[in-house]
């Protein structure tokens, strides 16, 4: 019998829908709350709870933050209807979108005024690790936060790194990594588009460098949604432009030059301005192939 707390859900786009959907497979009391009503409609069809934020925010013991960006995560937690100011005495905000660690500090200490614990805990894993409850979180805060925020980890998460008791270490973790994985896409899409000017097709890519040391665990999950020509968005194009730029904002307050990341960003924004936003990150790669005059596969 597990003991059974009541979270919330804010952001039910693909990693918050499965974290949701984690949390209420687990047996506990669940809201999920997004902009757009369809998430919310199917979430309450699979057994969530149906509330408004401000009237239910009392009855919170952990509320999940997985939204776009810091001022979004600002908005829900302080803004007009904000959800700290209600919320009891030792609950605990699980605080995901990729932010700078300074903007996840100051967010903690606003929350300690009311008593809430305040975990910076960023994620990683995409739609499917979220689905299945196996996403790694990045995390710091403190023990108590940690503590008030196990049974939703217990549901949601695969590896949960403990990355010290002062929030801003997990959002620092996070840059790191997002650094990593839109260079990793951008390098993928530029190497796959090349394979094709010396008749190297797509599939043969990735059937060959996925066993070779120029792979990458971005290019074995991405690669296979251009050989099938399938962009249906597990992270939309539209990510990138704001976590590269959160990543660029961040080096450049530390005097860092980072010339492969800015490469990155200039083609995801390319992307996004020929109108590929709302596609899957993968679709990157039409740019190159425009750019090229090649022709990449299409469905069926």
């Amino acid at each position: 019998m597990i003991n059974q707390k009541t979270v919330a859900v804010f952001g039910l786009g693909s990693m918050g829908y499965g974290i949701a959907r984690s949390v209420l497979r687990a047996g506990h009391r669940t809201y999920g709350f997004d902009v757009m009503d369809e998430p919310m409609e199917r979430l309450a069809d699979e057994g969530s709870l149906r509330g408004q934020p401000e009237l239910v925010a009392e009855e919170l013991d952990a509320a999940v933050i997985a939204v776009l960006n810091a001022s979004q995560t600002e908005m829900v937690l302080f803004g007009d209807g904000g959800i700290v100011p209600k919320l009891r005495a030792g609950a605990v905000v699980i605080a995901c979108a990729t932010v700078a660690p300074d903007f996840a500090r100051s967010i903690a200490t606003r929350c300690a005024e009311f008593d809430v614990h305040y975990l910076d805990a960023p994620m990683s894993g995409g739609s499917i690790k979220a689905a299945e409850g196996q996403l790694t979180f990045m995390a710091s805060g403190s023990h108590s936060a940690f503590v008030a925020a196990r049974p939703v980890f217990d549901a949601a998460a695969e590896r949960v790194f403990e990355l010290g008791n002062e929030p801003g270490a997990g959002s620092a973790m996070k840059a790191v990594n997002q650094m990593l994985a839109g260079v990793h896409i951008a390098a993928m899409a530029e190497a796959l588009t090349f394979g094709l000017t010396q008749g190297v097709s797509p599939a043969q890519f990735l059937e060959v460098i996925s066993e070779c040391a120029g792979t990458s665990w971005m290019l074995e999950n991405r690669a296979p949604h251009i050989v099938s020509g399938d962009y249906t968005p597990h992270s939309k194009v539209d990510i990138w432009p704001k976590d590269l730029g959160i990543v660029l904002d961040i080096a450049k307050s530390a005097r860092f030059a980072a010339p492969l990341t800015a490469a990155a960003l200039q083609q995801f924004l390319a992307a996004a301005g020929s109108g590929l936003g709302g596609e899957d990150d993968a679709a990157v790669a039409k740019v190159y192939a425009r750019n090229a005059g090649l022709d990449l596969p299409e469905i069926g």
